[in-house]
């Protein structure tokens, strides 16, 4: 299985785990959770929807009713609905509790991320830690490339490639906020980065000069601070 269908596969089957849907309605679904990858058509769900259902994942209700693609003219829509079947809610299971390296990879941490709220704590440690010490590999290559960057290119490329380190720094401080919250044992079944959401991935955005926007608690470090005493400098 690629790594694509994989996401999508997984994604499927555990918006479906929540509830059954018909085609448009999951399609919706997986646009949000799917959306900071990339936009999905009925011509990428569909032949996943029928791999699943052959591989005996999912159950198609009113399966006689014939399929007739939506268009602009036509405004139709599938009435066929999809469910999972008993290997279908096992598949998920065996899915949510992959901790490989697989699920520290940029698509594939975001989906996993979304189901947090049905993973065993330990996995969620395992993922989250996973996922780290990826980004911090990461992170080494960037400031080698930074370095080199500042010597061969103008201020506009060396800029794009600030930008992108500052962007991974703050994923890998917002990691070590939920690793901590997971120690401590400070946490249930919702992450504490979901604000009790466990389908919604967090958002970071940018000012463009690394600084997140969105939130009233800063996250740099203390001489990052406005506001900052003279005592304290």
């Amino acid at each position: 299985m690629g790594r694509r269908s994989g996401v999508l596969e997984f994604a499927v089957l555990g918006l479906l785990h929540d509830a059954p849907m018909h085609g448009y309605e999951l399609r919706k679904r997986l646009n949000i959770l799917l959306g900071t990858f990339r936009a999905l058509s009925y011509g990428t769900l569909y032949p996943c929807l029928k791999s699943l259902v052959a591989q005996g994942f999912l159950v198609e209700d009113n399966p006689d009713v014939e399929y007739v693609p939506a268009t602009a003219l036509n405004g139709k829509r599938s009435k066929i609905v999809y469910r999972l079947s008993p290997e279908g809610k096992q598949r998920f299971e065996e899915l949510l509790a992959d901790s490989g390296p697989d699920a520290w990879e940029d698509e594939h941490f975001g989906v996993h991320f979304a189901f947090f709220g049905q993973t065993d704590r330990a996995v969620r440690m395992r993922v989250l830690e996973g996922r780290r010490s990826r980004l911090e590999e990461r992170l080494e290559r960037m400031r080698n490339s930074l370095a080199r960057a500042r010597e061969r290119f103008d201020d506009y490329t060396v800029e794009l490639q600030r930008h992108g380190l500052e962007s991974v720094e703050r994923e890998v401080r917002w990691l070590n906020e939920l690793i901590e919250t997971e120690r401590s044992n400070r946490t249930g079944r919702t992450g504490p980065a979901t604000g009790g959401n466990p389908t919604a991935v967090p958002h970071k955005t940018s000012d463009g000069r690394g600084q997140e926007t969105g939130s009233s608690d800063p996250s740099g470090p203390p001489y990052d601070r406005p506001g900052r005493s003279d005592q304290e400098r």
